[in-house]
């Protein structure tokens, strides 16, 4: 006689290495924020330190929501999906409302009060991961038709489109690509996702068309040389950056592309001071601590103890490994300039309050554990 299947749930320690790998990393960027950005902040600001101790803020709020994360049930997300995700598209609208966006060259990607700002397409991100997760487990049957994926592909076709209106194309490339990931884990057919291919690409080519500035972008990228002075300084100050880092590093803090030379050293293009001061060498061992927090998250996401926190943690994984290899391939020329933050490592404390929350919620996925008899 076939006997049943037993499913117990056995709370575990977590992931502690995960958490430690965060907070080194955490650390790591704000080491090298003060590098890349002393001299400009001095300049500007009048204070060396100015963007240090925003970053420190950031992160002081970082560990406080991720330790609370970390000892919140992730199920009980379930209850507050509808919230998140219309707070979402609220806060991606007010972005558009005078007196509450701000605008920062040229574009409304924050919102401001009382002296405060926050970027909501960072918590649109998460948004979409929590929309997704609820809904495909859920559903999973449904995914095995067209019509089964169409809420998914509506509310991150939603936030892609507040996201590009603001404009910034990269955060925007990064939700799609989230999204479609997803919908890959969580069980559409290989042919919804080359259906979708088609309008995807002929969408892209359409918005570096409609605005000169992509398409100076894209033309600087294939050639940085045509315009040195323009579009195209950016990409050869990174470039000159990290060709100065050699095997070894030019030595910590003394970056020379930092001094004005190349424009967000400490937010989107930390990692070409990080490489022009640590070298090759240094940059593997950066890039192992990078890779290793995306390995446990692969980790427990194979160990979830429910299709629902096995897509949360694959979808926290997917975000930070996407935005981290975008970054990379932008600093070092291999696909076109945008701006994108390294995660836990460039300036901004949205950005780096969101991620440590989603680590957080990751360890809490770790705690638990299904053992079958």
């Amino acid at each position: 006689m076939k006997k049943d299947k037993i499913i117990i749930n056995k709370k575990e320690k977590g992931d502690y290495l995960l958490l430690i790998a965060v907070t080194m990393l955490a650390i790591i960027g704000t080491v090298f924020i003060y590098s890349a950005s002393n001299y400009s902040a001095e300049a500007t600001y009048n204070d060396p330190f100015y963007f240090v101790k925003k970053q420190i803020v950031g992160i002081i709020l970082g560990v406080a929501c991720m330790l609370f994360t970390a000892n919140f049930n992730f199920n009980k997300l379930k209850k507050f999906t509808l919230p998140i995700s219309m707070l979402s598209v609220v806060l991606l609208c007010l972005v558009f409302i005078p007196g509450i966006g701000v605008e920062n060259y040229g574009a409304k990607r924050w919102i401001g009060f009382f002296g405060v700002t926050l970027q909501p397409s960072e918590i649109a991100k998460f948004s979409l991961i929590l929309f997704s997760a609820h809904y495909i487990s859920n559903n999973k049957e449904k995914l095995k038709n067209f019509y089964g994926i169409i809420p998914i592909l509506l509310y991150g076709g939603l936030l892609c489109l507040l996201i590009i209106l603001e404009p910034n194309m990269s955060i925007t490339v990064c939700v799609g690509l989230l999204m479609i990931c997803l919908l890959l884990v969580g069980g559409m057919k290989i042919k919804y996702f080359i259906f979708m291919l088609i309008p995807a690409v002929v969408a892209g080519v359409c918005l570096i068309i409609a605005e000169p500035y992509r398409l100076s972008r894209l033309m600087a990228f294939i050639n940085p040389w045509s315009n040195p002075k323009g579009e195209g300084y950016q990409l050869l100050q990174s470039l000159y950056a990290l060709g100065s880092g050699g095997w070894f590093g030019v030595g910590l803090f003394s970056s020379r592309q930092k001094y004005a030379f190349l424009p967000f050293a400490e937010s989107d293009f930390i990692l070409a001071v990080i490489g022009e001061e640590i070298g090759f060498i240094g940059l593997i061992g950066f890039f192992a601590l990078l890779f290793f927090i995306i390995l446990r998250g692969l980790r427990i996401a194979s160990k979830a103890e429910n299709t629902f926190g096995f897509l949360l943690a694959i979808g926290v994984t997917l975000i930070f490994g996407i935005q981290t290899v975008i970054n990379a391939l932008v600093v070092t020329g291999s696909i076109p300039p945008t701006g994108l933050p390294l995660p836990l490592v460039s300036s901004g404390n949205t950005s780096i309050i969101i991620f440590m929350s989603e680590m957080g919620i990751l360890y809490n996925i770790s705690k638990s554990k299904k053992l079958t008899f």
